[in-house]
């Protein structure tokens, strides 16, 4: 540090002088004076050597650091989309793999559905047949019920109105008309 202000003061104080001999000489700005091109050597060599040893070191080495972490992040963020295309690949692979089940979840319902109805309607139409055989014994079992009893209260009519006609031994239109008479006061009866 103390280099750099002592190049900067002789740098400072030899500047007038080479001014002041450069009026004296009477040469243009362009013209080469070797003074001067020493003096400006001398300084850029000493500022160069005060800067290559105390500033070019540090700022190389924060360049190489910031260099070093830019890799280090891109590093990072290649492994990062190649850890997201990774984990992207095996959600895309376990949500077809869900999608799969969900399908044969529904395929399996709808069978079982299938199987459920054709049960019901198999054992809905076996209730039915049942019913209408059971209905149709019953009918017929009350059809044969009233068929003896019609057959019962003939057979009472018949014995009621022979009785009648045996009673009064009548001739045989008078007999006709007493069955008939008989017939016809007779109650009926209704099942």
């Amino acid at each position: 540090m103390r280099a750099l202000i002592v190049a900067s003061a002789l740098a400072l104080s030899a500047a007038p002088a080479l001014a002041q001999e450069e009026a004296q000489s009477g040469g243009g700005l362009l013209d080469p004076h070797a003074g001067l091109m020493f003096w400006t050597l001398f300084i850029f060599l000493i500022l160069f050597g005060v800067l290559a040893k105390f500033a070019f070191g540090p700022i190389t080495r924060a360049v190489e650091a910031r260099e070093q972490a830019l890799q280090e992040a891109i590093d990072q963020a290649k492994r990062d989309r190649e850890e997201a295309a990774r984990i992207l690949a095996e959600h895309k692979t376990q949500l077809e793999g869900a999608r799969g089940e969900a399908q044969r979840i529904i395929a399996e319902g709808r069978a079982v559905g299938e199987k459920l109805r054709s049960e019901m309607l198999e054992e809905t139409r076996a209730q039915q047949q049942d019913l209408l055989e059971r209905a149709r014994r019953e009918i017929e079992s009350e059809r044969e019920k009233a068929i003896a009893q019609i057959r019962a209260e003939a057979v009472d009519l018949a014995i009621a109105g022979a009785t009648k006609v045996i009673e009064k031994n009548l001739d045989d239109q008078t007999n006709r008309k007493l069955v008939e008479s008989y017939l016809s006061g007779a109650p009926v009866r209704r099942n």
